[in-house]
């Protein structure tokens, strides 16, 4: 018996995986950072090799290990990397990692000599994110440090790479100024003699809504969830993780009872309160207090009051709910629960947020379909 759990549908990650492969001449690289968007780094992994990936994408150089130790063989990339890491680590478990800037360039070369290998970078070229990656002005002083090391046999500069700002929102005019400027660092890198097998720019949006973007390589991050990167779209994508819990108590309370910390809610009537054992502790946003729709007793009612670190209390009016029955906070909507977009949209935040947060939690994560 279980009290509360995410349960995730790895099958349908694999077939995520293969609708968006099939959209694109490029090859795909998958994003498991993050322990997979709370889906679980290393199921997430396997289910988006076996969906036709054939890249994996990390932020930090431990989860690139992480994946690693778990046996998968297949290129990772990872990009988010400070000053005085071990990378060596990394390169001796052949992980490509990301360079912006000339110093940190030198540490992947340092890297490779101590691990006896050439080691294989990605330059990052910032085009109009102002995140990581080195501005267009920086870009000529990144390109003579790796065309040195390349030449000298210290590394191989296996991609260059940026980031889209607004790929999200259709017709924004940064996609088209971001892709010129990256357009034009690919070829001042040719210049310096530069060519790399991989050019990637394209992330979720844009592998499904800009072909013009896709080069040969693009980054699937939260399209491969299931989850859509663009308003009101959703693509046929099929959304891999309900969170649910069951109800620990009901009680019959007056109209005029005050729920929660703070007694913010205020019951309208004489109504039932359900007690669901899941809280800010276990991925649930405070800003649903009061907001976040929950399917229960065969209805969608809303949280009354303040999410607690460890329960939420939800107003279910005149639904016979008992202790037992389940709660459904989000899914994939199929059988009239929330999604996490409803969520999103209740807390004023983005789908990622939404399932990310469970991916931390003490919630037990559990695993659907052929795959799991």
């Amino acid at each position: 018996m279980w009290q509360a759990e995410v349960r995730v549908d790895l099958d349908a990650i694999r077939d995520n995986v293969a609708m968006l492969r099939a959209r694109t001449s490029a090859e795909v690289l998958v994003a498991v950072k993050a322990d997979g968007y709370g889906h679980g780094m290393v199921p997430s992994a396997r289910a988006a090799l076996a969906g036709g990936a054939t890249w994996l994408g990390v932020a930090t150089l431990e989860e690139g290990l992480e994946v690693r130790r778990a046996g998968i063989d297949a290129p990772i990339l990872a990009w988010l990397l400070s000053p005085g890491l071990p990378l060596e680590q990394g390169v001796a478990a052949d992980i490509d990692l990301s360079a912006a800037t000339p110093a940190l360039l030198d540490e992947v070369v340092a890297a490779g000599r101590r691990a006896g290998r050439t080691a294989r970078v990605h330059l990052k070229l910032d085009t109009g994110l102002a995140r990581g990656g080195a501005t267009p002005d920086e870009w000529p002083a990144l390109l003579e440090a790796a065309a040195k090391a390349q030449a000298d046999g210290h590394v191989e500069v296996v991609g260059v790479w940026s980031h889209f700002a607004c790929a999200d929102e259709p017709g924004h005019e940064s996609v088209d100024r971001q892709l010129a400027v990256f357009t034009e660092g690919l070829a001042l890198a040719e210049r310096w003699g530069i060519t790399p097998r991989y050019r990637h720019i394209a992330n979720s949006a844009a592998t499904l809504i800009r072909p013009d973007a896709h080069f040969n390589l693009v980054r699937v991050g939260i399209a491969a969830y299931g989850l859509s990167p663009v308003a009101g779209e959703t693509f046929g994508l099929r959304p891999a993780m309900t969170a649910r819990a069951r109800v620990t108590l009901t009680k019959r309370v007056p109209a005029g009872q005050g729920v929660s910390y703070g007694l913010t809610y205020v019951t309208p009537r004489e109504t039932t309160l359900a007690v669901v054992p899941l809280g800010y502790g276990d991925g649930v946003p405070r800003h649903a207090s009061s907001a976040g729709p929950v399917l229960i007793g065969g209805t969608v009612a809303r949280i009354a009051g303040r999410v607690c670190m460890d329960q939420v209390v939800v107003d279910v009016g005149d639904e016979p709910v008992v202790a037992g029955d389940v709660a459904t906070l989000f899914g994939p909507g199929t059988h009239g629960e929330p999604t996490a977009d409803d969520w999103a949209a209740a807390t004023g935040t983005i789908n990622y947020e939404i399932v990310t947060r469970f991916g931390s939690s003490r919630v037990p994560r559990h695993y659907d379909g052929e795959l799991a």
